[in-house]
């Protein structure tokens, strides 16, 4: 099969998701990064891309420069795709720009800046029918995988209650004062939107509930808070949800958890069985019985459903983690747009990474939870678009 070319928005020097994403991108073989506009400073993109080893003459002083650049290429050299690693307020016009140059699309999560954004971006989607994948990375663990497949088949039975949490303490004091990029742009809102701790980690917790569950928010009652002084953003917040199903459900997430790390859990409660697994144990999926029995599965032990399978990367015993997960996706991603050059591209469903259905799912929570905390925490209605 052709190897995959990509050229990466954003991502430079110091870019923490930028090494992330290549390292990621790299693990399977399926892909080439060729070309790049690494950042919005023209110099700092020249050096990005010289660190890279990268041919200078595919290394752009922005995005609009290297996506018509590519689009003039003959057909076997220009990039198949791009890869978007900005902040959340950069990733809808490379996005946009990109599709409509008949370019693939793989980008960091939130999808947008905001919901009329990602609507925008989704009629673009169905329009010119590219391939499009949204990088919320949790659900390629191996046991993420696993656990979604038992509960399809039935075996907890009805789901009744779902509580998922992501604590985290690393803005637990004023540290975007100090110049902190990480932290300068994911407090500001003229960057990240309209919340803070909530957009940034509370969509992963909800895109991973929804991913294993198969379930739908039909209602939420949220309280957002923001505990250090001056901060403009939600540093942490908690909501109930209900389920299209009759479920429960309960998520927490917040970034001012002293001494968290980045503790994303997941618990799902069944008629007959419940799951469990942690980002920070992430070969591990604990389920529990009805009974009282406890089974531990393990990434690469025993009889796992054939998601689970394909996602284990090494032998038993050794760690998977972070960057496989992301793999995962990457390696799904390459795999649809492979098919589509050879004329072979199946529906979107059947390809296993997130798209802009759940990004465009991702704005509808940050809207709806920040609806009900400013209406004094009220239960709203999932919004229908």
């Amino acid at each position: 099969m052709q190897k995959i070319r990509i050229g990466m928005i954003g991502g430079g020097i110091g870019a923490f998701i930028g090494d992330v994403h290549r390292m990621a991108m790299r693990l399977d073989g399926m892909i080439d990064l060729v070309a790049g506009a690494f950042s919005s400073n023209a110099d700092r993109s020249r050096q990005s891309g010289e660190s890279l080893g990268l041919d200078p003459a595919r290394v752009y002083p922005d995005y609009r420069t290297m996506i018509e650049a590519e689009a003039a290429l003959p057909a076997d050299q220009r990039i198949h795709a791009v890869s978007i690693v900005t902040p959340n307020h950069v990733h809808f016009e490379p996005a946009k720009m990109a599709i409509e140059h008949g370019f693939h699309v793989m980008c960091d999560k939130p999808v947008t800046f905001s919901t009329d954004q990602a609507l925008e971006l989704r009629g673009l989607i169905e329009k010119q029918q590219c391939i499009f994948g949204l990088t919320h990375n949790y659900t390629g663990y191996p046991m993420v995988k696993e656990a979604r497949a038992m509960i399809a088949s039935g075996e907890l039975g009805a789901v009744r209650r779902v509580m998922v949490e992501y604590p985290q303490g690393w803005l637990a004091t004023n540290v975007e004062e100090s110049g902190q990029k990480q932290a300068s742009w994911r407090t500001d809102p003229s960057k990240s939107g309209k919340a803070g701790a909530m957009g940034d980690i509370g969509t992963h917790a909800e895109n991973l509930a929804a991913y294993v569950t198969g379930l739908k928010i039909v209602q939420l009652c949220a309280d957002l808070h923001t505990f250090v002084p001056g901060r403009r953003l939600d540093d942490d917040g908690a909501m109930l949800l209900r389920y299209d199903n009759g479920a429960r459900g309960v998520l927490l997430a917040t970034q001012i958890a002293a001494g968290e790390e980045n503790n994303l859990k997941l618990r799902v409660y069944g008629e007959h069985k419940s799951i469990e697994w942690s980002q920070m144990e992430p070969n591990t999926l604990l389920v529990r019985s009805v009974e009282g029995h406890l089974t531990v599965k393990r990434t690469g032990v025993g009889e796992l459903s054939q998601a689970a399978q394909q996602a284990s990367r090494i032998p038993a015993g050794h760690p998977e983690g972070f960057l496989e997960a992301f793999a995962n996706l990457y390696r799904e991603f390459a795999t649809a747009v492979q098919d589509d050059l050879a004329g072979a591209r199946k529906p979107m469903a059947d390809y296993d990474f997130p798209q802009i259905d759940q990004g465009v799912e991702g704005m509808q929570f940050i809207d709806t939870v920040v609806a009900s905390s400013e209406q004094g925490s009220v239960w709203v209605d999932w919004p229908q678009y």
